[in-house]
């Protein structure tokens, strides 16, 4: 104990932030970081260092830790394990004490537990893969402003994903001819057509004309098809005052929801979640920028610990990965993030890159949207993969029809229902996909252009994400 409040540099293992025997606690927030040491680093120091900066570590002794109880408030590394066919790797296992965070704030959490560490000399690369967020903290957040259940119940549409598109091309169109576009693509069968995360308020389409034009879209393919629609109006501006003004506007026109991007801020969006649930608006998240810190597997944070302070943070959706279509998304790991976003309680599950247990305690769960690059020719595998509370987002697969924009929203209606119809009866949707298609297009001729066009379409790319897996001997 002298020596470890002797002047001078200790290490971070010497000074407590190594602690192997440590058993957490049910209401520590318990953190999984890949850590790659600097040459000459020991992995147990490294995995200290973390715990260490990214709670009341500095480096050196400082005095005044003895005017606090600094035990309590140490982060504690308690299980370092080598990562499979990688010597470089560790999995850091770390432990924070539930008073170290301010409650019902995704902006201390995320500042407390990536803040600073990430720039650290002694590591060549760190990454934030899991965590584990107790009920007890759980509790302190709004959660989604109105989750799954709800929504369908908005919607008056169950059993089967959701259909929406993204307007192309996103940037350039006059307020009026995107709403054409909009009344186009709902007529046609889409539930949602949305704004993409670019579209703000820009010279050639001001934010009030075009959301004048796209709720006028919306009622009238209301009317002409009896269902519910929506349009995404993106809300997201210079200023939180900006932003309310225009969800404000969004809600007094009879919009049903409007989205805000992951480039916001997290303080944005958690106020923007408080606004959709007071005033009965869903909310919809694109996650730009994302795969500037999520997409490479040795440095950043993992997408499945966004979702997960995405769900706290009070979202009703966020895109979650398509596994098939253009974007970065390896299939086991896809089902980890929309595992994370939908079920009530998760085991962990290293085959989707699942670390800890995971009990919302009753939050809401988040509607998975997939979106870029998918078609109607890959309706069964969309449906296989990810299951049936998701919005499945059609873009370039509804607006590039030959016979247009209707006919491309029908093609993907009539691929969804053939393929739920066949999934009901009990038919094998993965292997019989492509025929139940081709029967369902021989009704159809928009299903059947839709085939032709983009049927042998494929993104197949190596995934740079993906779970960690030993292989064990037979």
């Amino acid at each position: 104990m002298t020596q470890r409040w002797d002047a001078g540099v200790l290490q971070y293992a010497e000074m407590g932030y190594w602690q192997p025997d440590y058993e957490p606690k049910p209401t520590d927030v318990l953190a999984a970081f890949r850590v790659t040491p600097q040459p000459g680093v020991p992995p147990e120091e490294a995995g200290a260092a973390v715990a260490g900066e990214s709670s009341t570590a500095t480096w050196t002794v400082v005095w005044t830790d003895r005017l606090t109880a600094y035990e309590h408030y140490q982060g504690k590394c308690y299980r370092i394990d080598p990562v499979p066919g990688n010597p470089e790797q560790y999995i850091a296992y770390i432990a924070y004490d539930l008073d170290l965070f301010e409650e019902g704030s995704i902006a201390n959490l995320s500042s407390s537990i990536i803040g600073n560490v990430f720039g650290f000399k002694a590591l060549k690369a760190l990454r934030l893969e899991d965590m584990r967020i107790p009920p007890h903290y759980a509790k302190t957040f709004q959660g989604p402003a109105h989750g799954i259940v709800m929504e369908r119940e908005y919607l008056n549409k169950f059993g089967r994903p959701l259909l929406g598109a993204t307007v192309k091309p996103k940037l350039g169109l006059s307020a009026r001819n995107y709403g054409r576009v909009v009344y186009e693509a709902l007529r046609g069968g889409l539930d949602f057509t949305k704004d993409d995360e670019n579209i703000n308020s820009q010279p050639f389409m001001r934010w009030r004309d075009r959301f004048l034009h796209c709720r006028e879209a919306v009622g009238k393919a209301e009317a002409e098809t009896g269902e519910v629609k929506g349009h995404y109006l993106n809300v997201t501006a210079a200023t939180m005052e900006d932003m309310y003004e225009r969800a404000d506007f969004a809600k007094e026109i009879g919009g049903i929801i409007v989205m805000i991007d992951l480039t916001v801020g997290y303080t944005a969006i958690q106020s923007m979640a408080k606004w959709a649930r007071r005033n009965g608006v869903l909310l919809h998240l694109h996650r730009a920028g994302h795969s500037t810190y999520t997409r490479q597997k040795t440095h950043g944070v993992s997408f499945r610990v966004i979702a997960k302070w995405m769900r706290l943070a009070g979202v009703d959706h966020i895109h979650a990965g398509t596994v098939v279509g253009k974007l970065e998304g390896d299939p086991a790991s896809v089902r980890g993030y929309y595992e994370t976003l939908r079920c009530d309680k998760a085991d962990p599950d290293p085959r989707y890159g699942l670390y800890f247990e995971q009990d919302w305690v009753s939050t809401p769960g988040v509607m998975p949207v997939a979106s870029g690059g998918i078609h109607a020719g890959q309706m069964h595998e969309l449906l296989d993969l990810l299951g049936e509370d998701v919005i499945l987002q059609f873009g370039g697969g509804t607006i590039g029809h030959p016979l247009g924009i209707a006919a491309g929203a029908t093609a993907n209606r009539v691929a969804l229902e053939a393929m739920v119809k066949a999934r009901n009866e009990g038919r094998d949707i993965a292997v019989e996909g492509p025929a139940i298609l081709r029967a369902a297009a021989n009704r159809s001729r928009e299903l059947d252009m839709a085939l032709s066009t983009w049927g042998d379409v494929t993104f197949s790319y190596e995934s740079t994400d993906t779970p960690d897996l030993m292989v064990t001997p037979s």
